[in-house]
């Protein structure tokens, strides 16, 4: 069977035929249909019987092939022919015309000269502005913007300013549709095209309007003769496939061996012997000026001349003075000679001398220029405010009682500030009047008072004493009948709160009412066993809890003690360090908690951790809080006073370093900025503490006094100190058995 007269169809003339075919004349023909496999497709009149069998091959085709390649030089020839008569019908250039030249009588040839019409590139696009792609910011500061053809300048075009774009854009409604052009400083309006191919960019559409994302699938490997079996071969798979070969492991061990053996070597970095180049401008700049030169030495004058002036030389008495001085001391290192001629001037014996000193100058020559302030120290201190303007505060002592058997180690103040109650180490506590220090009540109890506190609540009237595993309720005597009514159905009421779900082993234990007096407790607390001497009372605002900390116990010795429902609780189970003191945020469900080297705050109602301070003190002996909330002062036994603003920052905001031995107790008083701390160095310290509520404004700390009038006993001087709360006042318990009160 001969070949097909379609296979045989020049390549180039294939070629030709599938270019002319365009996407309009498969428009008019008609739609494209696909059928599926179900379908017949011999009723389709679509195909046309375009599907194309594999021609078949059959032996003996020498000859066909030898006359396939003689039609092929035939088909090939006329192909060339055609081609240049293709060629001369495209030839869109004026064509060249042979002429004699005149000097020479020989041909030449000459061709017509190339007028700039549409078909030039020159007529396309007037471009005056020749520069090329450079920055067009170098012309900014000229007044023109390149140069044309004629190498002539091109003046930059006049614009008006941003008011005058605003107006065009207004006038002209196809504004818009223009881009600046750097290189000829003007707006030129967008093609058509430019616009909708920004737009489809804007739309995050395909940027080619021509290209269509529903176009039918090409099938490749499907339709009717090019189905593909799938695997080519039924044959099972050889073992090899999965066995490891034995023959590459000999060969990849036969490699580790000569590796293992040195006789491999890995290929070593070539060493460049070459001068590598760098640009030394490439680093930046150092800040610093350049180092400063070397200092030269002085000209000579005229006293150095071999011949000098008489004037410039020496008498006898000025020389044996010159020669009496110390080396170190003398004006000059020499004295003025006279030669009557330069060559009797005689070697200098100083020369190795004065070159030693040299090279030492040269070498020790400050290379850097140290620009020194005059600045005056006085204007360095911060000018604080006098202490008359700041008044009132407390400055002398206006009475003193006295514990004449042992310490003064606790006091605590009536809300109304009229009563002091003190105790002391052996057992005694006093109640007495704040104005004339006249003793109304004492009681004793077996053991050393720990700690006292009255209760803030101005509607009843009772304080509470600590002594070892206990605390005490006491009412104090010539109190109002309302009011001790009311006490006494706090402290005790007729009918007791129900338990609470989850028991403690603290007691609470209210003696018979028949059994009341002035002389006997009317509530009593039995903290647990081994739980220690309560150091530390704090009462809650609104006077209803009272947190106590004892010196041992395994939670810590911190207790909250709630009087309504007559319960206590430990609200730490473990905490880590001995706690020091507790404290309730004035306005905030927070409770500070402060052990050697940190203080804690926990919110009690969400039961977290709010924020952790780190004062950097090595053992914190007491706290106070701001009336605000925002502010904490801390002391120490290392003598250091730490303010912290809780806002700003987990550290002190301010450290103060005022006592020359540790710091006992510090307090803030509840309505007049001031604050004091106490010491074992037996003195006090009254300080001006103003807080500004708007939170750009630091505190104005001031020292203001420093209150001396304990005497230090075994090491100890001033443990406690307490703030009259109507009143300038502050009141103080020494180690010597005094109880101070400090009048403004």
């Amino acid at each position: 069977m001969a070949v097909p007269d379609a296979l045989r169809k020049p390549t180039k003339r294939k070629q030709v035929d599938e270019e002319d075919a365009s996407p309009e004349d498969l428009q008019a023909t008609g739609s494209l249909e696909m059928l599926s496999d179900e379908e017949d497709a011999g009723d389709t009149s679509s195909d046309d019987g375009q599907i194309d069998e594999f021609p078949e091959i059959f032996d003996g085709s020498d000859s066909d092939e030898s006359d396939f390649d003689e039609d092929e030089e035939d088909e090939s020839q006329e192909d060339d022919e055609e081609g240049a008569e293709s060629d001369d019908s495209l030839h869109i250039f004026p064509k060249a015309k042979i002429v004699v030249s005149e000097i020479t009588s020989q041909p030449k040839t000459v061709y017509p000269e190339i007028e700039p019409d549409y078909d030039s590139d020159s007529s396309t696009e007037e471009d005056p502005n020749r520069v090329g792609n450079i920055p067009m910011h170098w012309y900014d500061d000229l007044p023109h913007i390149g140069y044309d053809m004629n190498g002539k300048q091109v003046l930059r075009p006049a614009r008006g300013d941003e008011l005058d774009k605003f107006l065009a854009t207004v006038d002209d409604s196809s504004a818009w549709t223009s881009a600046f052009d750097k290189n000829t400083q003007t707006e030129k309006p967008l093609t058509s095209e430019e616009l909708d191919l920004i737009r489809r960019l804007y739309t995050n559409e395909n940027p080619d309007a021509n290209y269509d994302p529903y176009e039918p699938m090409t099938e490749w490997f499907t339709g009717k003769g090019k189905e593909e079996i799938m695997p080519l071969s039924g044959a099972l798979q050889p073992k090899r496939r999965w066995v490891p070969s034995k023959w590459e492991k000999q060969k990849v061990m036969k490699i580790v061996r000569a590796i293992r053996q040195s006789r491999i070597l890995p290929s070593k970095p070539k060493a460049t012997s070459k001068f590598e180049p760098y640009a030394i401008w490439s680093e930046p700049s150092s800040s610093h000026p350049p180092p400063l030169p070397a200092p030269k030495r002085p000209l000579p004058t005229n006293a150095e001349s071999y011949n000098p002036p008489e004037e410039y030389l020496p008498t006898e008495e000025e020389r044996k003075a010159w020669e009496a001085l110390d080396p170190e001391d003398r004006e000059r290192d020499y004295l003025p000679q006279k030669y009557s001629s330069l060559r009797l001037v005689p070697a200098y014996d100083s020369f190795v001398k004065e070159r030693f000193h040299r090279q030492l100058d040269l070498y020790l020559a400050p290379r850097v220029q140290r620009v020194k302030l005059n600045i005056d120290p006085n204007s360095l201190i911060p000018k604080l405010p006098s202490p008359n303007s700041l008044k009132p505060f407390p400055n002398y002592k206006s009475l003193q009682f006295h514990h004449s058997k042992s310490r003064a180690r606790c006091i605590s103040i009536s809300p109304d500030g009229a009563w002091v109650i003190s105790g002391d180490e052996s057992g005694v506590v006093s109640l007495w009047e704040i104005t004339v220090g006249r003793e109304v009540k004492k009681w004793k109890f077996e053991g050393k008072i720990g700690a006292l506190a009255w209760c803030p609540r101005m509607d009843v009237s009772y304080f509470a004493v600590g002594i070892e595993g206990a605390v005490h309720f006491i009412i104090p005597p010539n109190v109002d009948p309302l009011v001790l009514s009311l006490t006494q159905s706090i402290l005790a009421p007729t009918t007791l709160p129900p338990p609470p779900a989850t028991p403690s082993n603290v007691k609470w234990i209210t003696p018979p009412s028949n059994t009341w007096s002035l002389d006997t407790p009317i509530l009593t607390i039995n903290l647990p066993p081994s739980s220690g001497l309560p150091t530390h009372f704090c009462w809650h605002r609104r006077g209803d809890y009272l947190a106590s900390v004892s010196t041992g116990g395994t939670q810590g010795g911190v207790w909250i003690h709630q009087l309504t429902r007559r319960h206590s609780q430990a609200p730490f189970k473990k905490i880590k360090g001995a706690v020091q003191s507790v404290l309730f945020h004035p306005l905030k469900p927070h409770f500070f908690v402060a052990t050697q080297q940190y203080v804690r705050i926990y919110n009690l109602s969400e039961q977290k951790l709010v924020k952790t301070l780190v004062p950097g003190i090595k053992w914190i002996s007491s706290m106070d809080v701001h009336s605000s909330g925002d502010h904490l002062i801390v002391g120490g036994y290392d003598r250091k006073l730490c303010w912290f603003d809780l806002e700003l920052s987990e550290k002190p905001y301010k450290v103060l370093r005022y006592h020359s031995r540790a710091i006992r107790s510090l307090q803030f008083h509840p309505t007049y900025p001031l604050f004091a701390s106490s010491s074992d160095d037996g003195s006090i310290q009254i300080f001006h503490s103003r807080v500004y509520n708007d939170l750009m404004t630091d505190p104005l700390i001031v020292p203001l006094k420093i209150l001396r009038g304990h005497h230090v006993t075994d090491g100890l001087g001033v443990l406690q100190v307490k703030w009259c709360p109507k009143h300038p006042w502050l009141v103080s318990s020494a180690a010597d058995g005094s109880v101070a009160v400090w009048c403004s």
